[in-house]
């Protein structure tokens, strides 16, 4: 029988050997300020029985430890900031601001109306116009949003979903312009609908056509862009409704799983798409709890993707994630103890795992960020990178007794409700009959009973409260915004070939109609200018749009 030792002996040889002869690491020695020596890897005197089956080695199965066998000794995690308001050129500035700053990728923020497939001059956009995010009804919006920054070497992670396929393929289209072939593009998008029905409400179609778009972005980006993510399954934001961590991962992963499964009844095979499907994951305040459910999180996928799925490449079976940290902790009662949450949520999604990170504004309870702000949750993240030394050795907190054990115990809660959404029929049947909707709603009732019994306490809000606050200066929209968006996209249609744009949605709504992928048609229509909307109306004539059926 093999010992921990020779195992290290074999990971050393088979795993970490080949990534250390690609991409060496930081530096050549690291040490703590005391000149103490700090290896690579930790590992117990005396391992438990289990420790090769719960825990193994960083970049191998099960995860547990990380998806990367150098992990941030390599290179430390992509630095996002979320950031887009008001215009696609505004936005630019502010991404080159923080490109500059030393962010690493990009990651933008829609307004509502694009979220949801209208124009800027839509009846349904009034008054919404680049004020949650920056507005892109357009190809030329796409290209004034990413003006200079090369898409060969910078990559782009979006928050979009209902429209998800349609903004990859300006983004595509933007490229083209640019000579950047497809298979150097790399980002995500989003493009999570199952949990747009659960927690957000930013759904436009019914699930089956919405399934539909997901499975046609899967196969195309498998064949056309193999370095862009076609999805990034969120717990985000079912977190931000109220559900607990284990909730979370349950949730997150079942959703995951029913897109798996919809590729393959789709005919595609698991291994051609399952290393591009990425996690989003948020970081909440019990500190010990959030770094655990990275890794718990980690472990039950690797398992779902290796025996329920027979993925066999053993790269199909990492959870890669980006996290961000929680929108809803942060309190417009004195804000500057925002600056605080955030740190300790950062430093937990590092602890964790994370392969990427957005840190929250110390504002973003009151208004969007200002740059001010926006510049500071950058710093945060370099200062947890550069100055912690956490980065330094992998999965630094494995063996802690409570760490282990928080762990474990979210994996079991995590497969029990997994159990109950397959004895449901699945996520979607589960999310039909409101299930899903209940139990989040149950646990943030639970959470706000708490609050106000003062059980749970936050800050500044329910306990140590000011009775006169210092005002904060906030970001503002122009209101001059939307009509100048508005004379722009009229601008547009009237220099556009209109009889083509005609053309084109006709060919759309065939193709919606039937069962070809639409993406490489999605790519011709925003090339010749047919607008977000435009393409969105199509499609809801075709497939109609969703409404709820269950009532809470």
């Amino acid at each position: 029988m093999s010992t921990l030792n020779d195992d290290k002996e074999r990971w050393e040889q088979e795993t970490l050997k080949p990534v250390l002869d690609r991409f060496p690491e930081r530096k050549e020695k690291f040490e703590t300020s005391s000149e103490i020596p700090v290896e690579r890897l930790y590992l117990p005197d005396n391992p438990d029985a289990d420790y090769s089956e719960k825990l193994g080695f960083p970049g191998e199965y099960p995860y547990t430890r990380g998806v990367q066998p150098t992990m941030y000794r390599g290179r430390y995690w992509t630095m996002r900031q979320y950031a887009g308001f008001a215009s696609a050129a505004e936005s630019n500035r502010r991404y080159k601001y923080l490109l500059n700053k030393g962010q690493t990728g990009l990651s933008v923020a829609f307004d509502l109306p694009t979220q949801i497939g209208y124009d800027s001059d839509d009846p349904m956009a009034v008054g919404e116009v680049g004020k949650v995010g920056v507005s892109i009804p357009s190809l030329a919006d796409m290209a004034a949003l990413l003006d200079g920054i090369p898409l060969d070497k910078v990559s782009i992670s979006m928050t979009i979903n209902a429209p998800a396929a349609i903004l990859l393929a300006m983004v595509i289209a933007v490229a083209k312009r640019q000579g950047v072939p497809m298979n150097k593009l790399r980002g995500t998008i989003q493009n999570d609908i199952l949990k747009e029905y659960i927690a957000r409400g930013t759904y436009i179609f019914p699930p089956r056509p919405s399934m539909r778009l997901i499975t046609d972005a899967f196969a195309f980006c498998a064949r056309e862009v193999p370095n862009w993510n076609p999805i990034s399954v969120s717990g985000y934001h079912i977190r931000e409704a109220g559900s607990t961590a284990a909730q979370e991962i349950a949730f997150t992963l079942a959703n995951g799983i029913t897109y798996v499964q919809a590729a393959v009844n789709a005919g595609l095979d698991v291994d051609s798409f399952a290393g591009q499907i990425s996690f989003f994951f948020n970081v909440h305040n019990n500190f010990l709890e959030e770094i655990a459910k990275f890794r718990a999180a980690r472990r039950l996928w690797a398992s779902v993707m290796r025996h329920r799925f027979g993925a066999q490449d053993p790269d199909n079976w990492r959870l890669r994630c980006h996290a961000q940290t929680a929108g809803s902790t942060l309190t417009a009662q004195q804000p500057e103890n925002n600056v605080v949450r955030v740190a300790l949520q950062a430093l937990a999604a590092v602890l964790g795992g994370t392969q990427s990170l957005h840190t929250n504004s110390r504002d973003e309870a009151l208004a969007l960020p200002t740059e001010e702000s926006a510049r500071i949750a950058l710093r945060t993240q370099q200062i947890v990178a550069y100055e912690s030394g956490v980065a330094d050795t992998v999965d630094p907190l494995a063996g802690s007794y409570y760490l282990e054990y928080l762990t474990d115990e979210l994996e079991q809660r995590a497969t029990r409700y997994l159990e109950t959404i397959d004895g449901l029929g699945g996520m979607l049947p589960a999310i039909e009959a409101g299930y899903v909707q209940r139990e989040i709603q149950e646990a943030a009732y639970k959470f706000q009973q708490a609050l106000e019994k003062g059980e749970e306490v936050v800050v500044g809000v329910n306990r140590f409260v000011e009775e006169s606050e210092t005002p904060v200066e906030l970001q503002k929209i122009d209101p001059a915004l939307e009509a100048a968006q508005c004379q722009r996209l009229a601008e547009l249609r009237a220099g556009r070939d209109n009889e083509r744009v005609a053309g084109l949605r006709c060919r759309l709504a065939e193709a919606a109609a039937g069962d070809e992928n639409l993406m490489p048609l999605f790519i011709t229509c925003v090339e010749n200018d047919v607008t977000l909307g435009e393409i969105c109306h199509t499609l809801r004539q075709v497939w109609g749009e969703y409404q709820p059926t269950f009532t809470l």
